[in-house]
């Protein structure tokens, strides 16, 4: 059976001795908007580029403002700096994500708990939050803190995983009964929608990522996107070393970070963004054929969830168990398909291993199943 599922992948994608995971695609006006971007010399982040590869975010998401920043993580930080979160805090998220979800949140000093996901779309579920917060949390003069730590808690990042919308909708909802941020974690997500809505645009705040194995890529980069323009203003500031404007002083008027993207990288963007609708279409056209193909062979295959329309970032299936996964793994990258479990669960990781977390059946059931298999825009 494995010999079958790596020579069908194979087959989506010809005439290459190894089929990688997902890999960039660069068959725009890439090389149009670099030359002209070095041309002009403006190659840091003072240019054009950027604040068109901002408008196009803006444009295409929804949502009214948009900050670049130099990769997804930088994004998730100073979105969390720029609420409020602070040393000793906690942030909720979920067990079932990619590191940098906590390490943004350490980043500020703050403890993240985790909790757990749903199996349909392996994001954050709002059930196991719900009961979180209704046996841990009370709220005091409309502050939520967990009755276990004494801890305020400041924010909750649910993740939109491998570019499936979570149930954003209800977890946003849960969090307001109990004032707490939402910070969505939509790095993955470029592109999917949930009631026709973009996912990062429910939230308080929500981030995007541009790193080299995305839907599209500047090489790295992130966004900020919010409907706040308070929010927005302060990102900007502080992302840009917190400078006061004046055309020839340096005054800074707080700790500020260096986290603007190069315009060199921009211009990549604008590009990628202008086949961004072709890219999806040719996702998701990817994903229905993997579907098909997986219910032949009694194999789950991950499909977009109720109210959804995914960008099918990475593709994704389930093993019977944890053995039939490895097994799977071990084949098909020495056969020429790369493919990769879901990542450790945080609460796993010795850093996070003493942080609060919720029932985790969920999450422990993908963490042994899932396996994605290759994804990138076909080129035939």
């Amino acid at each position: 059976m494995f010999k079958e599922i790596t020579d069908f992948i194979k087959q989506q994608f010809p005439n290459q001795d190894f089929i990688p995971l997902h890999e960039p695609r660069f068959i725009g006006n890439e090389k149009k908007y670099l030359n002209d971007c070095i041309d002009s010399t403006y190659v840091s982040y003072v240019g054009k580029y950027v604040t068109k590869f901002e408008e196009q975010i803006e444009d295409y998401t929804g949502a009214k403002y948009a900050t670049a920043t130099v990769n997804g993580t930088t994004a998730l930080h100073i979105a969390l700096v720029a609420i409020g979160v602070d040393t000793n805090d906690e942030v909720i998220t979920q067990a079932l994500t990619f590191v940098a979800t906590a390490n943004a949140i350490s980043y500020q000093k703050a403890h993240p708990v985790f909790v757990d996901v749903d199996k349909d779309t392996m994001g954050m579920s709002p059930e196991s939050l719900k009961d979180f917060l209704t046996n841990n949390v009370e709220l005091k003069n409309n502050i939520p803190y967990n009755k276990t730590t004494n801890r305020k808690i400041s924010a909750c990042i649910p993740m939109h995983t491998f570019g499936h919308p979570c149930k954003i909708d209800k977890i946003v909802a849960i969090c307001n009964d109990y004032n707490i941020p939402v910070v969505e974690d939509a790095a993955e997500s470029l592109g999917s929608f949930y009631n026709n809505q973009h996912t990062g645009t429910f939230g308080k705040i929500g981030i995007l990522s541009f790193n080299g194995n995305k839907t599209i890529t500047c090489g790295g980069g992130g966004m900020v996107i919010t409907n706040d323009e308070t929010i927005a203003n302060k990102i900007t500031h502080l992302t840009t070393t917190a400078k006061v404007a004046h055309k020839w002083e340096y005054e800074h008027d707080e700790i500020g970070y260096n986290y603007r993207l190069s315009n060199v990288s921009a211009a990549l963007g604008c590009a990628q963004m202008e086949n961004l609708p072709s890219f999806i279409e040719n996702k998701r056209a990817l994903a229905t054929i993997y579907y098909e193909f997986f219910k032949q062979k009694g194999i789950k295959f991950i499909n977009e969830p109720s109210n959804s329309k995914s960008n099918y970032w990475l593709n994704a299936i389930l093993f019977k168990g944890k053995s039939e996964r490895d097994e799977f793994l071990e084949f098909s990258n020495n056969n020429g398909v790369m493919a990769r479990p879901v990542w450790q669960l945080m609460s796993e990781l010795k850093m996070f291993k003493s942080c609060q977390t919720t029932d985790l059946t969920n999450s422990l059931y993908l963490s042994e199943r899932l396996v994605n298999i290759p994804s990138s825009i076909r080129i035939k």
